[in-house]
């Protein structure tokens, strides 16, 4: 179970890339092409001996990472839309994807066409636009921008690492 334990991956010059596992840490270790910063909590035991578990390691060589724009799904709308209803204006948990050019009306499954509803806002409006529907969006719908940090939001961060990702708190 240990060796299944997150470890967070630093580039060379010390930005977060990735977070890994404890056994691809190791091999990483093992392999000369990463270095420990920071040692885990635990220690590992092999036949021959034991070594540390790494909790924060940094990649020997850099690592150009390219920007990517996120991949639509539902989670991502939520999360843009902030749990929101974007017609009512309803906090909740409890929301659907609306496509306000309706798929039947042959419209685009791309960011700037889905939108967070709740149930009653969603079945109000069915298989029409908003203006059909004579409802108005909260606010317009835009594709998320790229960040190379997102693998961090809405994650659990382990105390070692704060040093390392400044921006939370």
């Amino acid at each position: 179970m240990l060796l299944n334990s997150p470890v967070l991956i630093l580039n060379q010059n010390y930005q977060p890339l990735n977070i890994c596992t404890a056994r691809r840490a190791v091999v990483l270790l093992g392999n000369g092409k990463a270095e420990m910063l920071v040692n885990g909590r635990a220690d590992v035991r092999t036949v021959s001996r034991s070594f540390p578990l790494p909790s924060v390691i940094r990649l020997v060589y850099m690592v150009k990472r390219p920007m990517v724009t996120r991949r639509l799904s539902r989670r991502a709308v939520f999360y843009r839309d902030a749990f929101t209803c974007q017609y009512c204006g309803a906090e909740t948990k409890n929301l659907t994807l609306d496509h306000i050019k309706p798929r039947s009306q042959k419209g685009p499954h791309v960011w700037e066409n889905v939108v967070s509803a709740c149930i009653p806002c969603n079945h109000r409006k069915a298989g029409r636009t908003p203006q059909q529907a004579n409802m108005k969006l909260l606010q317009e719908p835009r594709a998320m921008k790229p960040n190379p940090y997102y693998l961090f939001h809405h994650r659990q961060i382990l105390e070692e690492w704060r040093e390392f990702i400044p921006w939370v708190d």
